[in-house]
């Protein structure tokens, strides 16, 4: 009787024991589904927060986000602003309007307030605004220096000057033909300029003019067209040149007078000008043009062949160039 009783006892454990593993299952499974369901929405919620981040804007549109650019025509013509202009609209949100002169139409139109910033190089003439108070600011951005052109022939001999001086004295005694741009632009400022200096007196559209000075009254591009079909001496700005060589059969002729020396500065137009002024456009235009990505496009800005157009300078001053 004892040893059936034993028998039953041992079976209802090994019973109980199954059961009791059962449970212990069971339990250890749901706790594992709770802890799949857990981890899959912190990953749900992780994962939306992270697209939002994403799909975040880098850049606000500014509140006026039109900007009217008055610029010299060599910054176009070299090819420089179809780089510049599209990468500070995507950094900034700005859309800009480029309207190209020569300096000194560029610079009237920041005179009567019908510009937010310039890109000009006509050094008197900035100077002269700038004191007039019509800019808040000036910062050089670039330079490079005028060359100067002829036919290979070369009848005035240029070729063997050893100053800017003494090149357009060749030319003046030749009374060869030289074209200038006529249109007080900064090309046609220092023509005029080194003509001066040896007693040769030239003005845009004077009819005392020599009747070897004749003017285009068009942009550097299209002087260049123009002299190197009338086989014609010319000033240029070295980086339009060379963008246009391909085209072109006249050469540089002569170079390296540092009086040639061509300054690139960007200037905010004064917001007193006008009610109509975009004075946070202008300043955002100007720390872009001196800034790490633009001087980088500069300094690395080449011709067909390889050649630099320009040689960057943010940060620096005209005094660190040597111009006083």
């Amino acid at each position: 009787m004892k040893t059936t009783i034993d028998l039953f006892g041992k079976r209802i454990l090994s019973e109980l024991s199954l059961v009791a593993a059962s449970l212990i299952s069971i339990i250890l499974v749901l706790i594992l589904l709770a802890g799949c369901t857990s981890t899959t929405t912190t990953t749900s919620a992780t994962t939306a927060a992270t697209t939002t981040t994403a799909a975040a804007p880098t850049n606000t549109t500014p509140a006026n986000p039109e900007l009217i650019l008055s610029s010299t025509t060599s910054v176009r013509d070299s090819g420089l602003m179809d780089k510049l202009i599209p990468l500070f609209e995507q950094e900034t949100g700005y859309t800009v309007k480029p309207i190209y002169n020569g300096s000194g139409a560029a610079i009237a139109l920041g005179e009567q307030g019908e510009a937010d910033v310039l890109i000009v190089h006509s050094p008197s003439l900035e100077k002269a605004f700038m004191d007039a108070g019509n800019g808040s600011d000036r910062r050089l951005i670039m330079h490079n220096d005028f060359v100067v052109l002829g036919p290979v022939a070369d009848p005035a001999g240029v070729k063997g000057a050893s100053t800017a001086k003494e090149a357009f004295q060749k030319i003046a005694n030749a009374q060869a033909n030289f074209y200038s741009r006529g249109d007080n632009s900064g090309t046609d400022a220092k023509d005029k300029s080194i003509f001066k200096s040896i007693g040769i007196t030239v003005e845009d559209k004077s009819p005392n003019n020599p009747s070897w000075y004749l003017e285009s009254g068009s942009g550097m591009g299209q002087l260049l067209l123009i002299a190197d079909e009338k086989q014609a001496y010319t000033l240029s700005d070295r980086a339009t040149y060379l963008a246009n060589k391909a085209n072109l059969s006249l050469e540089i002729l002569f170079e390296g007078d540092p009086t040639l020396l061509n300054l690139y500065h960007v200037i905010t137009v004064n917001p007193n000008k006008s009610s109509k002024i975009n004075a946070e456009g202008a300043k955002a235009f100007a720390d872009f043009m001196v800034g790490e990505t633009a001087q980088k496009v500069i300094g690395e800005f080449t011709d067909k062949n390889g050649q630099l157009l320009f040689t960057p300078d943010g940060g620096k001053t005209d005094a660190d160039l040597g111009i006083q």
